[in-house]
């Protein structure tokens, strides 16, 4: 069953007043998503019920004994709650669940400003833990608002970090407590590594890229030689395929694209007018001549748009970034 399916059985199972209860702590698009669910079950078998009830019951048990004494604490009371074998068995995938959305839950999508100003004057090592575990996006338009020699040090040691344990997260989690007045909806992702600081640097072009890069290159070299070998500038939309470029240009904003290529070299811009149609091509010249002169800065922020675009295909597959040498086989 999906959790979804779960979550509806679980709600018919505790019955209307207790269901009631924990709707208070979701959001609406949760509740809309359950209550369609529910609408979709016609009958619900006792042995299903309980199997769900069974593991709410496991996992709450297992999730409160974690956060409150970590994991050799839950490991005790789920073996004498449970058994030794069941308990290895819930604890692996307590732990499995909160390695991705336990930690740092109040932080998602919470305005960059806020969390900047809530991390002023933080160990840079706190500032890396918890920016690692925000969207690219959040975790870029934090970097944009901390002061820069900071941020190189940030982004250096988001780039040093290994994995981090579910305890870590909570311990930082509750040092915050509820002081801060942040608003959130939807979740985050775990991040960290060249790979992640990369990602991160992409939606950052610009002078702050410049920067942060020097900062980590000033801390180590191939370090930062790395992360450059990882990231995707706007010019390397030359590098696509024919049909990775087609694929780029269906989802692109016009108004955009004009705007991005304003600052862009004659290389690319014949390499992407020659994906289009000339009708196409016609419009975005007068498109681009009707923008007259631009400010840079919003050039360098259409570019980040549409590399985030390029990222976004790439996550899905629908298109290979550098894959134009590389043997494909069926």
């Amino acid at each position: 069953m999906s959790g979804r399916e779960k979550a509806a059985i679980l709600y018919m199972a505790l019955g209307s007043e207790q269901s009631a209860k924990i709707t208070q702590r979701l959001s609406q698009e949760e509740v809309e998503l359950i209550s369609l669910e529910i609408a979709k079950l016609n009958r619900i078998e006792p042995d299903m019920a309980e199997g769900v009830l069974m593991e709410w019951i496991e996992v709450a048990v297992a999730g409160e004994a974690v956060s409150t004494g970590g994991v050799d604490y839950a490991r005790e009371v789920l073996d004498k709650a449970f058994g030794a074998t069941k308990s290895k068995e819930i604890l692996k995938r307590i732990m499995g669940q909160l390695a991705d959305t336990a930690g740092l839950q109040r932080l998602r999508n919470a305005d960059p400003a806020q969390i900047a100003n809530m991390l002023r004057g933080e160990h840079p090592q706190t500032i890396a833990l918890i920016l690692a575990h925000l969207q690219v996006p959040q975790c870029a338009g934090v970097l944009k608002e901390i002061d820069p020699a900071i941020g190189g040090e940030v982004t250096y040691r988001m780039a040093k970090m290994e994995k981090v344990s579910p305890e870590m997260l909570l311990l930082i989690e509750r040092s915050f407590g509820s002081e801060s007045e942040l608003e959130f909806q939807a979740g985050m992702s775990r991040a960290g590594g060249p790979s992640a600081v990369a990602n991160v640097l992409n939606l950052l072009q610009g002078a702050l890229e410049k920067t942060l890069l020097e900062k980590i290159t000033d801390r180590d070299h191939l370090l930062a030689e790395q992360i450059k070998n990882l990231m995707f500038v706007f010019e390397d939309i030359s590098t696509l395929d024919d049909r990775g470029l087609q694929r780029l240009l269906r989802d692109v904003d016009a108004k955009s694209l004009a705007l991005a290529l304003k600052g862009a070299s004659g290389e690319l811009k014949e390499r992407i007018m020659s994906q289009m149609s000339q009708r196409a091509v016609a419009s975005l010249k007068e498109e681009m001549e009707m923008l007259g002169p631009v400010r840079m800065r919003d050039v360098e922020t259409a570019q980040s748009t549409i590399v985030g675009q390029v990222r976004a295909l790439e996550e899905s597959g629908e298109i290979v970034i550098g894959g134009g040498d590389e043997v494909v086989v069926s």
